[in-house]
């Protein structure tokens, strides 16, 4: 296990706390960050169906995997190998059988098949078919949305878990290191890749790394313009940018950075548009203390964007911790200006500032944790652009 027992059953009372607020008796997680934050279960087997069903009425929650992940399960697990449900190999890609099918017997069985059952609706891995074997099995039950019910038990952080991000935050100055030293002219984009993905894997000798929820992404040239462009064969060109934004992972919990490298002479125009973006990063950072919203910190960024008469329609930030593919996003808070969550102390997400001209762009970002009177980043990193002739 990752953490102490005693964490799991703190996040699992909070769990069954908000459960209760939102008038859901059984609650069916099937997002994998959300299993491994209140199980320890840390597999690739995302790929198929799995969950973890919390009851009201059970002092521990049921583990539902596939039959050759279970030994992943008997051996990650913190809570009980008899809550354990196992799903036979002939469920598999065998339509119109489902394990979600065997899954519906197992509630029944439990007597869990009346009252409001919540679930995890816009979960990446839980699926239409999910659903419907659900409500064509279970036809006693109320179904409802759960609204990202345990990614909001995630947002604030214990000590523990600031502890493994900053280890992460370690592994990505690593990893960015690597990016920044490595890169130049005529080196293929892949290769540079491949570099990155090395460093950060191996982290530190005192941290290892883990793989990342996105991978990285640097587009360069043009492809600075756009969003979330990973690499080609091409070789990197002279005078142009290239963006890189990687994670460095520690047990799953994620610290994001964002930078711009420019492989020719110093030029102005990037360089004056940098420190815009920078300005408005730290306008928008230094209102971040626990009490203040996520839209007071939006407005504060784009007061500096609106008097360079700078358009961004895009989020400014999001919440992050814990993550699997597709994303490191907790997908519950945004620095955008109608976001009226209030910031708490050990919350934490990526502030990430990227301008794009139309043909080119500049990004930078930080991993920031909040405290009661202010914040802390995560890494110190430099921001400005960089020039590599």
């Amino acid at each position: 296990m990752s953490f102490q027992k005693s964490e799991y059953i703190d996040r699992l009372n909070k769990t069954k706390i908000s459960m209760q607020e939102k008038g859901i008796d059984t609650l069916i997680a099937s997002d994998p960050a959300n299993m491994y934050y209140l199980s320890g279960f840390n597999a690739w087997s995302f790929y198929m169906p799995q969950c973890l069903v919390i009851n009201l009425n059970l002092d521990e929650p049921l583990c539902f995997v596939r039959a050759q992940d279970a030994g992943g399960a008997f051996l990650q697990l913190c809570w009980s190998h008899k809550n354990i449900i196992v799903y036979p190999e002939k469920y598999i890609h065998t339509p119109p059988a489902h394990p979600y099918e065997y899954l519906s017997d197992k509630i029944k069985e439990r007597k869990m098949d009346s009252g409001t059952i919540g679930l995890e609706m816009d979960s990446h891995y839980f699926t239409a078919t999910c659903y419907l074997k659900l409500k064509e099995n279970l036809p006693n039950a109320k179904f409802v949305d759960s609204d990202f019910l345990v990614n909001w038990i995630r947002f604030i952080k214990s000590d523990h878990e600031i502890q493994f991000m900053q280890k992460a935050a370690r592994n990505v100055e690593i990893g960015m290191k690597t990016a920044i030293n490595t890169i130049g002219t005529h080196l293929r984009q892949c290769d540079l890749a491949a570099e990155i993905y090395r460093s950060l894997i191996k982290g530190s000798e005192e941290n290892g790394g883990d793989y990342s929820s996105i991978a990285p992404l640097m587009p360069t040239g043009k492809g600075t313009s756009a969003a979330h462009l990973t690499w080609t064969d091409k070789n990197f060109e002279t005078n142009e940018a290239t963006i890189i934004e990687l994670a460095g992972v520690y047990q799953r919990y994620h610290c994001p950075m964002a930078r711009t490298v420019f492989l020719g002479k110093k030029n102005q125009e990037k360089v004056d548009m940098m420190n815009k973006t920078i300005e408005a990063l730290e306008e928008g950072m230094s209102v971040i203390k626990s009490g203040i919203t996520a839209g007071e910190i939006a407005v504060k960024f784009w007061a500096v964007l609106d008097k360079y008469k700078i358009k961004k329609e895009s989020r400014t930030g999001y919440s992050i911790g814990v993550g699997y593919p597709p994303d490191w996003g907790e997908r519950t808070m945004n620095i955008q200006k109608n976001d009226p969550t209030i910031l708490k102390s050990n919350c934490t997400f990526h502030m990430i500032a990227v301008i794009q001209m139309g043909d080119w762009g500049v990004e930078v970002s930080h991993s920031i944790r909040v405290t009661d009177g202010g914040f802390k980043k995560f890494s110190n990193y430099p921001t400005e652009i960089i020039f590599k002739d």
